[in-house]
């Protein structure tokens, strides 16, 4: 097997576990779940939580990392020239799916886009939009990828958190103009 390939097994057991934290979670808050009850509802021992997870925050970092990449996704859902008043159907999508998760989402990332799940966010979206610029040949690469990353994570940290007080639609057009602005601001 190379490194490039996942064991089934590990698959399987991640996705049992992952859609157990998920289930658990519609219920109460992730800081009132149990390992106990977790693999319980998963179909997996106790042993078998700890081979693949240091503790319940780690794996619900691993199981909201898939919001990471499809925010990350979203945001780069475009060709040619953006368009400032017609975001991506894809970031609209986003915020719309987030509902029913939204709680797990808030306990990992916190208001000002911090947290487990803020840092994923960060480094992941950074490392986009870094390689895109990078790759246009736009200006200071480094610095806009930096301020995009935070801009974006920190506004929909509080948009979870209802410091932003917007639909889903509405809170995709918002974020949608402030990025195209940033990419556009002029820089010495």
């Amino acid at each position: 097997m190379t490194a490039g390939q996942a064991d089934p097994r590990t698959t399987r057991t991640r996705t049992k576990l992952g859609r157990a934290l998920l289930e658990e979670c519609a219920h109460r808050p992730l800081a009132e779940v149990s390992v106990a009850a977790l693999v319980r509802r998963a179909g997996v021992g106790r042993a078998t939580f700890y081979l693949h997870y240091a503790d319940l925050e780690a794996l619900a970092v691993d199981v909201c990392a898939d919001i990471v990449r499809e925010a990350v996704d979203a945001l780069h859902a475009w060709r040619g020239t953006p368009d400032p008043e017609a975001p991506p159907p894809a970031l609209v999508a986003f915020f719309e799916r987030l509902a029913p998760h939204a709680g797990l989402y808030r306990e990992l990332l916190l208001p000002g886009g911090s947290g487990p799940l803020g840092q994923v966010l960060h480094q992941d979206l950074r490392a986009r939009s870094r390689t895109e610029r990078a790759l246009a040949g736009a200006p200071e690469p480094d610095l806009v990828a930096s301020a995009v990353a935070a801009t974006f994570a920190g506004v929909l940290a509080d948009w979870l958190h209802g410091l932003i007080e917007a639909a889903p639609v509405e809170i995709a057009q918002r974020v949608w103009r402030l990025l195209i602005n940033l990419h556009r601001t002029p820089l010495p």
